[in-house]
């Protein structure tokens, strides 16, 4: 460190004793040589577009409010929306736990395996049943738009009715969802 020293030239500035001896104390922290504090102290306020002079407004009323004003989102923020997800997690991975330990108790059995013929055999059935469900909803789809009029209105637009009497539509109504149940629970 003494030899890049001799490369230069010093100079003397005359500095109030009590800031000379702040300064060196503040040096000690910041860096190695008072030279290295001081251009680190210019680079910073250069780089910041910055002026000892300006005042950032840290110690202002303005800047207090708005300081508060996030700390309160903040803690709305925790009070309503992280911790009652927090409480829904915990729940819900105490529930898998549990099931956990129900599936441990609970035997399948040993799977049956099967011959490739088998597993043709067994998804070709599956097709035909889905084939058939879907001719079976498209034939009551078409006898339900069978039954829709356009009716024409005298005051603003037009509109659809079905002409079906309410016992008809929740009986279709019923047999579509169970079409639908049954195709959902094949899984």
């Amino acid at each position: 460190m003494g030899d890049t020293y001799q490369k230069y030239r010093f100079s003397a500035i005359s500095i109030k004793k009590d800031v000379a001896l702040r300064f060196r104390e503040f040096s000690r922290l910041v860096s190695d040589s008072h030279t290295l504090t001081l251009v680190a102290v210019m680079d910073f306020f250069e780089r910041n577009d910055l002026s000892p002079n300006d005042d950032l407004g840290i110690n202002n009323n303005r800047t207090n409010k708005r300081i508060n004003a996030v700390i309160a989102i903040l803690k709305n923020i925790e009070k309503y929306q992280t911790l009652p997800t927090k409480t829904m997690m915990d729940s819900l991975f105490h529930e898998m736990t549990e099931m956990e330990k129900e599936e441990e108790t609970f035997d399948f059995g040993t799977p049956k395996l099967w011959d490739a013929n088998e597993e043709l055999e067994f998804y070709k059935t599956g097709y035909g049943n889905l084939q058939e469900q879907l001719t079976n909803v498209q034939e009551k789809m078409d006898s339900l738009m069978e039954k829709v009029i356009y009716i024409k209105s005298a005051f603003g637009p037009g509109y659809l009715k079905l002409d079906m009497d309410r016992e008809s539509f929740d009986k279709l109504k019923n047999e579509l969802q169970h079409v639908h149940h049954d195709y959902s629970t094949e899984d």
